[in-house]
C-alpha cells in the first residue's frame, strides 16, 4: 500500500484529502503544524511514496521546501505534487515538482495523479 504525505495548513483541506486518500486505500501521513518542526525531517520520518504539498503555508514557502528536498540525498527522488489556488505550475515544475494541482480540483484528479506517480496506473 502506497503512502501519501499531506503537507497543508488548512485543517479542513487536510482532513478531506486524508479521508479521500484513505478511502482509496492509501496510507496517509499528515503534517499541518510547521512552527517547531523541520519539514524535511518529518518527510524523512514518514518516508512517503508521494508528497502532496501546498505552496502557500502559513510561515513557510512550499517551493522553498521542494527546492531543499531536491538538494537532499535522502529526499531528492521523492514524488511531489504541489498545489495552490493560484496557477503556479511553471514555478512548481522549475522547483522540481513531479506534478501540480490547481485548487479547487476534482477528487478523481488527485487520485489519478497519485496512482500514476506510484506506478499503479499507466
Amino acid at each position: 500500500m502506497a503512502k501519501v504525505m499531506l503537507i497543508e495548513d488548512d485543517q479542513t483541506m487536510i482532513s478531506l484529502l486524508g479521508t479521500l486518500l484513505d478511502m482509496e486505500g492509501f496510507q496517509v501521513a499528515k503534517l499541518e503544524e510547521f512552527e517547531s518542526v523541520s519539514v524535511l525531517d518529518e518527510i524523512k520520518k514518514a518516508d512517503p511514496d508521494v508528497v502532496l504539498m501546498d505552496i502557500h503555508l502559513k510561515s513557510l514557502d512550499g517551493l522553498e521546501i521542494l527546492t531543499a528536498m531536491r538538494q537532499d540525498l535522502n529526499l531528492k527522488t521523492k514524488k511531489v505534487i504541489m498545489s495552490s489556488g493560484m496557477d503556479k505550475q511553471f514555478e512548481s515544475t522549475q522547483a522540481g515538482a513531479d506534478d501540480f494541482l490547481m485548487k479547487p480540483f476534482m477528487p478523481d484528479e488527485l487520485i489519478e495523479m497519485v496512482k500514476r506517480l506510484v506506478g499503479q496506473v499507466n
